[in-house]
C-alpha cells in the first residue's frame, strides 16, 4: 500500500497501524503547505481533500480519513488484533474512542500549529486538550492501552496526538499515567520503525 504522508501528522496513525499489521508500506512525502509530492506532482490529484493521510491500496482505489484508513486495515489483517470484531460492543467502543480522538483531542491541536489564531482561540483549545487528557487518563487509569493490554488502532492514533504536545508547549508530565501511556507506545517497535521511517528519530 501506499501511505501519503506529512512527517508526524495524522498520517503517522495509519503509518504505525501498517507496520503493526504486517502490511508493507510504500511511503509518499506530501508537502502540506505546497500540497506537492516530493516528484513535484499535485497531490491535490490523490486527495482532493488537500491534507493526509490517504491511503492507495492495491486495487487502485483510494482511501482517505485516518479512523476509516486504519479500521480497513485492521480488518484486512484481523489476526494483528488492531480492531475488535465487527458488530461487537468492543467493535462500537472502538469506534467510540475513534471519534472522540478525532473530534475532541485531534481537531482541538488545529488552532496551535495556526500561526494566524488568535490567542484567545488557542487558549480555548489549549483548556479544552487540557480537560479531555484528564478524562482520557482517568478512563486509562492503569492498563497498558486502551483496551487493556491489547494494542489498538486507537492507541495508535492517540499516541499520535499526544506526541503533538512536544510541539506546542503542553507540558504532558500533568497527566503522569497519560505520560507513561505515550512511553510505552512509543517504546513499540513498530512505532519505533514509523517513527524512524519519518525522519522522527534520530
Amino acid at each position: 500500500m501506499k501511505l501519503y504522508y506529512s512527517p508526524g501528522a495524522c498520517s503517522l496513525s495509519p503509518h504505525i497501524t501498517m507496520r503493526e499489521a504486517g502490511v508493507p508500506v510504500e511511503l509518499k512525502k506530501v508537502d502540506l503547505p505546497s500540497k506537492k509530492l516530493e516528484d513535484g506532482g499535485d497531490y491535490f490529484q490523490i486527495n482532493p481533500k488537500g491534507y493526509v493521510p490517504a491511503v492507495e491500496l492495491p486495487s487502485g482505489e483510494i482511501l482517505t480519513e485516518g479512523p476509516a484508513i486504519v479500521q480497513y486495515i485492521a480488518d484486512q489483517n484481523a489476526d494483528s488484533r488492531l480492531a475488535p470484531k465487527a458488530g461487537t460492543i468492543e467493535r462500537t467502543r472502538l469506534h467510540e474512542w475513534l471519534n472522540f480522538i478525532t473530534t475532541e483531542l485531534h481537531k482541538n491541536f488545529t488552532p496551535l500549529f495556526n500561526k494566524t489564531a488568535s490567542a484567545d482561540w488557542k487558549a480555548a483549545a489549549t483548556a479544552n486538550i487540557e480537560k479531555r487528557f484528564a478524562y482520557v487518563e482517568k478512563q486509562l487509569g492503569t492498563k497498558s492501552y486502551l483496551f487493556g493490554e491489547q494494542f489498538t488502532v486507537a492507541d495508535g492514533y492517540l499516541f499520535t496526538v499526544i506526541n503533538w504536545t512536544k510541539f506546542v508547549g503542553i507540558d504532558l508530565q500533568k497527566w503522569p499515567l497519560l505520560a507513561a501511556y505515550h512511553v510505552r507506545v512509543a517504546s513499540r517497535p513498530k512505532v519505533q520503525e514509523a517513527l524512524k521511517a519519518e525522519g522522527l528519530l534520530k
